[in-house]
């Protein structure tokens, strides 16, 4: 072989090596873009599948892979961390017809037996619903939340078709406290009512749902609101109750309560009246509660100036066909504070005429009496806002004389609270949440009252707790003030049924520096012994809010002190002795 022949071949060699080393590379680049398409193919399959499973599948094994594969839902606590919502393990009961083999019989004993042995366990439960799902071929839940004990009585009967699945189920450790703030989660994992529908998104949130939501509910003084009022519904035996605790800087709710409740651990049993929420979604005519609104409004606006100064009061007022009328007779005449403290209508009504209309208006509608309440709960009830002028739109006369003491206009209790806040708190309306608010960002809101004729508001509600109607709700050391309210409901002859009231106190403590107004209402009590047979506000309400303050106040910052009020000194020679609702 000579030289040229030897280079020819040693050339030729490394050629195919460098192609033998072209191809490995291209085969190993080839390789992987395999394994990658193939991790790629498998983990979309996956993904697919859990959504699949999480989303369409209703068997319960499969729901349970996927509640396994995501996090349960979100847990609501309480302003101190306190649990009111969370998810936990427990067993549902699944039939399942195909136990044992697509033509085998799916029960050992008869739909009938079978149902009958379900009702012994669970003496709650539809005996004609779980007969029509045994008797049915299809897979199906027969009760959605089964104990231990349950799950061992069920297994003891012998029937392969009923399977015990591992599932996450919502438990409220508070059971019926706070159910209208919460609300409930139905047998598909759906919030409804309360803050479980308005959180919804959020509590089902893979990437939230580690996170608890704190809501400005303290479970300490939830149990104490729906303690007395429950009492004060059976004292008087009232058909319901309602009540809120609300900061009045803040507009945090710090209790609500709706009376008779409901209890969120039995799903099944909530879809009835018991779920509607009296507090934000059912309106009333609040009667005397409104009085200081519409005095706030007269002295804001300059229209009362002098409170010494004396209205006529020893007969009815007659407008346009009208008769206002007090409950009884006060005497020739009343000053303001004086109308203030036995609830006098007739006086009430001749300051608003003084105030007029559109004044007395303007002020409702600055207070939100003319709109849904502000608050994040889905139920919210629109206000019976009395209608003006076809043309002008204005109130006539006889509309702002008893619009002034509750009557002709319907609003929720919420309404009420969120304005006494706004009377006492130096002016500023603001709206009420259910979320925990830091002080230091709580919401501007709006001015309604000026900072000088909110003092004096906090004078006279002081005034009616020490000398007037409002004496049952005066808790030692707590300073508290408040208005009662005595409303006929709507219906009978004269357009108003006398046999039928809506007792309501409306009140606000400390007042010399207010943190809290605390609304308590009674649907038709009536006169018991527990009230000296009698049926007002202030035989029935306002011992309510005298029993709740002094339970509350202590933990939510109110340390009772004998030695500190506010100052009605000036107020004092004005007042001369009465008793009015």
């Amino acid at each position: 072989m000579n030289a040229l022949t030897a280079s020819a071949a040693i050339a030729s060699g490394r050629v195919k090596l460098a192609n033998v080393r072209q191809r490995s590379l291209v085969e190993a680049k080839v390789r992987v873009l395999v394994v990658a398409f193939l991790f790629l193919f498998a983990g979309a399959a996956a993904f697919a599948r859990i959504l699949q499973l999480g989303f369409f599948e209703d068997a319960p094994e499969r729901r349970s892979l996927a509640e396994a594969l995501l996090p349960p839902r979100g847990e609501i606590t309480d302003r101190n961390g306190v649990p009111l919502a969370r998810a936990f393990p427990a067993y549902a009961l699944w039939y399942n017809p195909k136990a044992l083999g697509e033509k085998g019989q799916p029960l050992v004993k008869s739909p009938e037996e079978v149902a009958a042995a379900l009702m012994q366990i669970f003496p709650d439960a539809d005996q004609v619903d779980l007969l029509r799902r045994l008797k049915s071929d299809k897979p199906s839940y027969l009760i959605r939340r089964v104990m231990p004990e349950e799950a061992n009585r069920i297994f003891a009967l012998g029937e392969p078709a009923l399977e015990f699945p591992r599932e996450n189920q919502r438990y409220y450790p508070q059971g019926s406290l706070g159910a209208h703030v919460l609300g409930y989660v139905d047998g598909e994992g759906k919030g409804h009512v309360g803050m479980e529908q308005v959180l919804e998104k959020q509590l089902i949130d893979p990437m939230q749902r580690g996170r608890p939501v704190s809501l400005s509910i303290d479970m300490r003084a939830q149990g104490a609101l729906e303690d007395e009022l429950g009492r004060g519904m059976m004292e008087t035996e009232a058909k319901g109750a309602a009540g809120i605790i609300l900061d009045v800087d803040t507009g945090e709710v710090i209790a609500l309560a709706s009376l008779p409740s409901f209890n969120p651990n039995r799903s099944d049993m909530a879809y009835n009246d018991l779920v509607f929420n009296k507090v934000t979604n059912q309106v009333y005519e609040l009667g005397s509660t409104f009085k200081p609104l519409s005095v706030a409004a007269a002295i804001d606006a300059g229209v009362v100036t002098d409170l010494s100064v004396r209205y006529p009061a020893n007969r009815p007022l007659e407008i346009g066909g009208f008769r206002i009328r007090d409950s009884h007779p006060f005497g020739a005449s009343l000053n303001v504070p004086e109308a203030l403290i036995h609830s006098s209508n007739i006086v009430t009504a001749q300051v608003a005429d003084k105030l007029g209309g559109p004044a007395l208006k303007k002020t409702m509608a600055a207070l939100g009496m003319n709109e849904r309440p502000y608050i994040e709960l889905p139920a919210r009830g629109f206000p019976l806002w009395p209608r003006g002028h076809e043309k002008s739109g204005e109130w006539p006369r006889i509309t702002t004389m008893t619009v002034s003491y509750g009557h002709g206009i319907a609003v929720t209790p919420l309404h009420l609270a969120a304005a006494y806040a706004a009377m006492v708190n130096g002016g500023v309306w603001r709206p009420a949440t259910l979320f925990k608010v830091d002080p230091a960002k709580a919401p501007e809101g709006r001015r309604v009252f000026k900072a000088s004729t909110s003092a004096r508001m906090r004078q006279l509600l002081r005034m009616i707790v020490v000398d007037g109607t409002g004496k049952s709700a005066n808790a030692p050391g707590f300073r508290v003030g408040g208005k009662t309210g005595s409303a006929e409901k709507p219906g009978g002859k004269g357009g108003y049924n006398r046999t039928s009231l809506v007792a309501t106190f409306a009140a606000a403590f400390p007042m010399d520096k207010p943190r809290y107004v605390v609304i308590a209402m009674l649907d038709e009590p009536k006169g018991t012994a527990a009230t000296s047979f009698q049926r007002t506000a202030a035989w029935n309400a306002g011992p309510i809010v005298g029993r709740v303050v002094p339970r509350i106040g202590p933990f939510l910052g109110v340390v009772p002190d004998d030695t500190r009020d506010i100052d009605i000194s000036d107020l004092s020679p004005l007042v001369g002795n009465g008793s009015g609702e």
